[in-house]
């Protein structure tokens, strides 16, 4: 998927093996964003997952988003966009693309979790139409934080 927003063109493609490393560097960069290991991406590379990064002109990841399928729904499990490259719109196109396959596979409902304390993330996804539907107490640890779930319906 080609993206422009707020003048800057960016490509949304699948998460492939020579992305892993700048993946892992957004999300080190991201403290915000799940820190998953090296082998969890790369099983995101293998299709146990759904993943997309999105490219700018220059060739580099300014960000990724990783998802996951089951029945009818799909869970956001990690997206993270490089702090230089905020406020341009790429979270809300990698968003759009992992609703949009989720979609053409027959899910009806997205949902996330979100660190209490992020009010960034829960504003965009308040945005992007998703309200909360519940908390599950003390899911994060380092630091320990309540979770508030968030979900929404898929047109």
């Amino acid at each position: 998927m080609n993206v422009t927003r707020m003048g800057v063109h960016t490509v949304v493609r699948r998460l492939n093996e020579g992305d892993v490393d700048s993946v892992l560097a957004i999300a080190a960069a991201c403290p915000e964003a799940a820190q998953w290991p090296r082998a969890d991406y790369e099983r995101a590379v293998r299709g146990e997952y759904g993943a997309w990064v999105a490219v700018g002109a220059d060739g580099r990841l300014s960000g990724f988003i990783v998802a996951r399928g089951m029945s009818d729904e799909l869970e956001i499990l990690n997206l993270a966009v490089a702090p230089a490259e905020r406020r341009r719109g790429l979270a809300r196109s990698l968003l759009e693309v992992a609703l949009a396959a989720t979609r053409e596979s027959g899910a009806c409902r997205a949902f996330l979790e979100v660190r209490e304390s992020n009010a960034a993330a829960i504003a965009f996804y308040r945005g992007q139409g998703f309200a909360e539907t519940g908390r599950r107490p003390r899911y994060y640890a380092s630091p320990a934080e309540d979770a508030l779930v968030f979900s929404r319906e898929l047109s």
